[in-house]
């Protein structure tokens, strides 16, 4: 690949990562505004669906790769992490124990990167357990929303949705050990470096 499409800002993945940004305030205006379950069940599985063709188009599709989707994705896996437990918290859907668990997970694993950086490092690769985790949760998600209704079927997709996310905080937990083993071994074997020679 091109240095050129490498430096490319309006590519497929990147469009798509973009919508799904712009959709986290919508999602938590009908979630805490409106209390518009449907629609806001709607935007999660258009982000969950969004989320996974753009890295697929990104691997498969020419000159679709690009620095900016390497940085946005992620970025945008983390304020669904962020907004949508928050969001389902306060509007008394999930638990707070369940909101900090997952919150608290990522402050931890947040406060390692100033320790992996200086190590020359920009971060550790993601765990295949980490991916696991974070489709079990964002799957889970929007079926504990749509379990919302008094309806036999709500009521069985609802526990659908609680059994894949106790299934996600459990992995999501055991990936941030295993990262935090990772890093425990980059702090042991890898000498500290200059600020200069950083690569941020």
């Amino acid at each position: 690949m091109t240095r050129h499409a490498r430096d490319r800002v309006l590519t497929i993945p990147n469009v798509l990562s973009a919508i799904r940004l712009v959709l986290v305030p919508v999602f938590l205006y009908l979630l805490l505004a409106t209390d518009a379950y449907g629609w806001a069940v709607a935007i999660l599985m258009f982000s969950g669906f969004s989320d996974w063709a753009d890295g697929k188009i990104a691997r498969l599709v020419p000159n679709q790769s690009s620095r900016l989707g390497e940085l946005l994705d992620p970025l945008v896996d983390r304020i669904y992490m962020l907004a949508v437990p928050l969001g389902m918290g306060f509007a008394g859907v999930v638990p707070w124990w369940l909101v900090a668990t997952l919150i608290g997970r990522d402050l931890v694993l947040a406060a390692t990167l100033p320790v992996v950086r200086s190590r020359g490092l920009t971060a550790l690769p993601v765990t295949y357990i980490g991916k696991a985790a974070t489709f079990a949760l964002m799957s889970g998600f929007p079926l504990v929303l749509l379990g919302q209704w008094d309806a036999t079927w709500s009521h069985v997709i609802g526990a659908c949705g609680w059994g894949f996310l106790i299934w996600g905080v459990g992995m999501y937990l055991w990936s941030a050990v295993l990262y935090l083993l990772q890093v425990r071994l980059v702090v042991t074997r890898l000498p500290k470096v200059g600020v200069s020679d950083a690569r941020i």
